[in-house]
């Protein structure tokens, strides 16, 4: 999956993408987790996360009503999708708390917590950390930066509505971003 996300990368003509694929490999974006406990909670699960997205959202473009509004090259669709959650790098940290076995025994059991050094919310700290090292369209700025969608406070919601109306490739992301979630990760 690696090789697979480097490649894929590798083909958007930006300047100053090695800086950021460089910038990647120095991360643990490759080994993070997606999530604490939600999907993709396990060593790898960010990365498969981001490639499903990409699968997803490549589909969905290519059908009504998508395919009649949005646009997107195929660079854009790479980038939103596989840098959304670039936050998420050097994000999460390995715990360890005690929980007995099957036998009774109690035992040290590891796990995920959060160890946000950047608070920067979440969508805007993946545009902040990329345009360090590319230049993002609008489109994709806001594609990113809106990605989770309603999950977002209650008072973002006219926002929220007037990105996607703007920008639908916005209101796509999130879609995919929700399908990869719920429907193809596993919570192990």
């Amino acid at each position: 999956m690696k090789e697979e996300f480097i490649e894929l990368l590798k083909s958007v003509n930006r300047e100053g993408m090695d800086k950021l694929l460089n910038y990647i490999e120095k991360t643990d974006f490759f080994k993070a987790p997606a999530s604490t406990r939600f999907h993709g909670s396990y060593e790898g699960g960010l990365l498969e996360h981001s490639l499903n997205v990409y699968e997803l959202l490549k589909e969905k473009l290519s059908h009504k009503p998508y395919s009649d509004t949005v646009t997107a090259s195929s660079e854009t669709i790479i980038l939103v999708t596989l840098l959304h959650d670039l936050c998420k790098a050097n994000f999460y940290a390995v715990d360890y708390r005690n929980r007995k076995n099957e036998d009774g025994v109690w035992v040290k059991e590891p796990y995920y917590t959060i160890n946000d050094t950047i608070p920067y919310g979440h969508g805007e700290k993946s545009v902040m950390m990329i345009s360090k090292f590319i230049n993002l369209s609008l489109e994709e700025m806001y594609a990113i930066r809106w990605h989770m969608g309603f999950t977002e406070p209650k008072e973002l919601y006219n926002t929220i509505s007037s990105a996607y109306e703007k920008y639908p490739l916005a209101l796509a992301l999130h879609e995919s971003d929700l399908e990869a979630t719920y429907l193809l990760e596993s919570r192990k």
